[in-house]
């Protein structure tokens, strides 16, 4: 939920952190507190502690929930949460009981609804890349295809924040780079797990992508995600390096272990059928890091907000809402994750020019927007814990299943 509210010159310029001695504790939000709400500052591992506490903004004050890990730690790491496909969603609390998290928040915008096109059912895809565990699971979507506010200028929908296998916290971009070689050449791979593909592309879908329709992926256009449907569409099946079947239209159901799927559009379905069942095809396919030489080791979508200690230019300074942000400093040795109350006395929320002003008053020098709204999420573990708690109110009044998130993790 969002609300537009003016700005004033002063509203702007001043946003005040009221930090541990000044917080609420969760008895205090408006209604209900989240179950097991902790005091400020509690430790929930060595490296890792949590705290609440209240900020000002133009639109009223709102809570906020945040997560310090020092990435320095050898026995603290963060990876992507997911449901074990791209396209499925899970709660935040579901994830990270599944693996065992430390704690956790909700991650990069997905495509949740698809009313614009009738008949074609929402994926549930994330819109940026996402690497888990060092493993590629998706590029990112065209920028028109994204759900989400606005991207500030300058960014897209290939932006990342990661984690690299150095420990260190980045802002990045990753692109896809990849071909598919046939008996007649090589044609460029534009698509790896996405509910969307370029037009003209042809784009790869492997077991990570799981069982849904990949009618979406030819639906919209680079610049519109409401335009309507591809007519021209074609799937090859490749399995052990030749071609095992051919479809006319995009298909479903899960894609086994060492198999790919290709899906052209408008060019690349023309391309694609000029494949026969038996020939010889290989696919490659990689992200690319535009500034990092160091691998991730985990990476997911959304937008930066600040750089190198200055927000970005052009941030919306009008709409305010619920948000989710992770920023860093010390080098990227140290996460700050953020995570604004749904509660009704506090949903008027920050606008995200606020966000990035808030994320730098508490420390961080880079910081990156994630998907916010009724979305928004954090989860905590206790010591000794079966299960994690939920430690914000969401905005919808229960826990949203998402495509991913964050997660905190701890040994020892």
């Amino acid at each position: 939920m969002t609300r537009r509210r003016g700005r004033s010159a002063a509203g702007r310029a001043v946003l005040t952190v009221v930090t541990a001695f000044g917080v609420l504790a969760g008895a205090a939000l408006a209604g209900a507190a989240p179950a097991g709400a902790a005091p400020a500052g509690t430790a929930l591992a060595p490296g890792v502690a949590y705290r609440q506490f209240d900020l000002p903004a133009a639109a009223g004050t709102t809570h906020a929930h945040l997560l310090t890990v020092d990435l320095g730690n050898p026995r603290v790491r963060v990876d992507l949460l997911h449901p074990g496909a791209v396209a499925e969603r899970a709660t935040v609390s579901h994830m990270a009981n599944a693996a065992r998290a430390l704690a956790g928040v909700n991650g990069d915008f997905f495509d949740i609804t698809e009313t614009q096109h009738p008949g074609v059912d929402p994926t549930g895809a994330s819109v940026g890349p996402a690497v888990a565990h060092g493993r590629v699971l998706k590029a990112a979507v065209p920028d028109g295809q994204r759900f989400g506010p606005a991207l500030p200028p300058g960014t897209d929908t290939e932006d990342v924040l990661g984690v690299g296998t150095d420990h260190r916290a980045r802002l990045d971009r990753l692109a896809l780079t990849g071909s598919v070689t046939t008996p007649a050449g090589r044609l460029p791979l534009e698509g790896l797990n996405q509910y969307a593909l370029p037009e003209n592309s042809v784009g790869a879908y492997t077991s990570g992508w799981g069982g849904a329709s990949r009618a979406r992926a030819v639906c919209g256009t680079d610049t519109n995600r409401g335009a309507g449907c591809g007519t021209q569409a074609y799937e090859v099946t490749v399995r052990r390096g030749r071609v095992a079947a051919v479809a006319g239209a995009p298909g479903s159901g899960a894609i086994p272990a060492g198999t790919t799927v290709l899906l052209g559009r408008e060019a690349g379905a023309r391309e694609l059928r000029e494949l026969a069942v038996g020939d010889r095809v290989s696919v490659t396919h990689r992200l690319v890091a535009r500034a990092s030489r160091v691998p991730y080791a985990f990476a997911l979508g959304g937008f930066p907000v600040l750089r190198g200690g200055e927000p970005l230019a052009g941030l919306d300074d009008t709409t305010s809402a619920v948000r989710t942000a992770v920023g860093f400093t010390d080098g990227g040795r140290r996460l700050l994750i953020l995570a604004l109350d749904g509660a009704v006395a506090y949903r008027s929320g920050l606008t995200v020019a606020e966000e990035a002003t808030a994320m730098r008053s508490l420390g961080a020098t880079d910081a990156f927007n994630l998907d916010g709204g009724g979305s928004t999420e954090m989860v905590t573990r206790a010591a000794g814990a079966p299960a994690v708690t939920v430690r914000n109110h969401p905005s919808g009044g229960a826990e949203r299943p998402v495509a991913n998130g964050v997660g905190v993790f701890a040994t020892g």
